[in-house]
């Protein structure tokens, strides 16, 4: 039986559930009944309206209102108009925190597992405890990671950027 991470999990800081995410199963339920599961291998953690990178550095729009709620929801956004990115909602409400998802096992790039996986906007403010079609489960039990810098934030200042704050399992 598929073990969910619980509310708990997600209400944590932003810089525990990056790394913790690593390893675990990311299962897509499709809409003609099909199920795959995929191993998370890299994450890049978003941290609040301080955080430069962040969308929420910025403050509340329509946009980001997602990001302002209690951990456990998806935010989904576009980039360069073709592109959907991955992302889970933590921390406590009010509190804007985010992990992209950056790569699944065999899909290197946020871009291509969305693609993969079907993802689109439709997926924008779902619940990953109760959504029947994209949740976590369980997954590898004793991982290694690295860290390094995130990826493609040079408007955000050399102090954000030299964050290590992109999560890579090894």
């Amino acid at each position: 039986m598929e073990k969910r991470p619980d509310l708990n999990f997600f209400l944590q800081d932003v810089l525990i559930v990056a790394p913790g995410l690593l390893g675990k199963t990311l299962v897509r339920v499709y809409p003609y009944g099909k199920k795959e599961k995929y191993i998370i291998t890299e994450t890049e953690a978003y941290r609040g309206e301080e955080d430069k990178a962040c969308h929420a550095s910025k403050g509340r729009t329509k946009r980001t209102e997602i990001m302002y709620r209690a951990g456990s929801y998806i935010y989904i956004y576009l980039i360069y108009g073709m592109y959907w990115m991955l992302n889970f909602v933590t921390g406590p409400e009010d509190l804007p925190q985010a992990v992209l998802i950056r790569c699944i096992k065999g899909f290197d790039g946020p871009g291509k597992l969305t693609k993969q996986l079907a993802i689109d906007k439709s997926f924008n403010g779902e619940n990953l405890i109760t959504s029947e079609r994209l949740y976590l489960s369980d997954g590898l039990s004793d991982i290694s990671f690295k860290t390094t810098t995130r990826v493609g934030i040079d408007y955000a200042g050399e102090d954000w950027i030299n964050k290590p704050w992109r999560f890579i399992l090894i």
